[in-house]
């Protein structure tokens, strides 16, 4: 009877590293009892936190009257009325999340009078801001689309100047 023995592994990692080639360190990945407490375990982040963080950033932004499309807007006015209903803070925000990294999208809608660019360039510092801040993820881009904007007298419900009936 012969046995064979398998062939020995090859020692893949990288020198400096310690890891296999083209992979990606995540967040305290390691294990044991050796390993210092931050290090132990795994984080990772679910896009829902990514939303919300990028969506109260965004309206933070002064110019910035609402944000998401006009269907999504609608049905957030609605629930918005319902009593004990929440805003949603997500509406218009947009994320793709990997293990370090995020990419972010926007919808707004901005006041009418105010620099578009410049809403936009302040609502992008600030996403980017608070979302590497609080997640730890690198921000590779914030997206920004101009859906509408607001006219001061769109919500007057007593502003009839036009109205042909009484």
């Amino acid at each position: 009877m012969t046995t064979q023995t398998a062939p020995a592994a090859k020692d893949l990692s990288t020198p400096q590293t310690g890891r296999p080639p083209h992979t990606t360190a995540v967040s305290g990945g390691t294990a044991g009892a050796d390993q210092p407490a931050p290090d132990r375990g795994r984080t990772s982040i679910a896009d829902v936190v990514v939303v919300k963080v990028a969506g109260i950033a965004a309206r933070e932004i002064p110019g910035v009257h609402d944000m998401g499309g006009g269907l999504s807007r609608t049905i957030g006015a609605v629930r918005d009325r319902v009593p004990g209903g929440r805003a949603n803070v997500g509406r218009g925000v947009k994320v793709e999340v990997g293990e370090r990294q995020t990419a972010v999208d926007l919808d707004l809608v901005v006041e009418y009078g105010v620099s578009v660019m410049d809403v936009a360039r302040d609502v992008r510092e600030n996403v980017v801001d608070a979302v590497e801040r609080i997640t730890g993820l690198e921000v590779v881009e914030v997206n920004i689309t101009v859906n509408d904007v607001h006219l001061a007298d769109e919500d007057d419900p007593e502003n009839t100047t036009g109205s042909r009936v009484e």
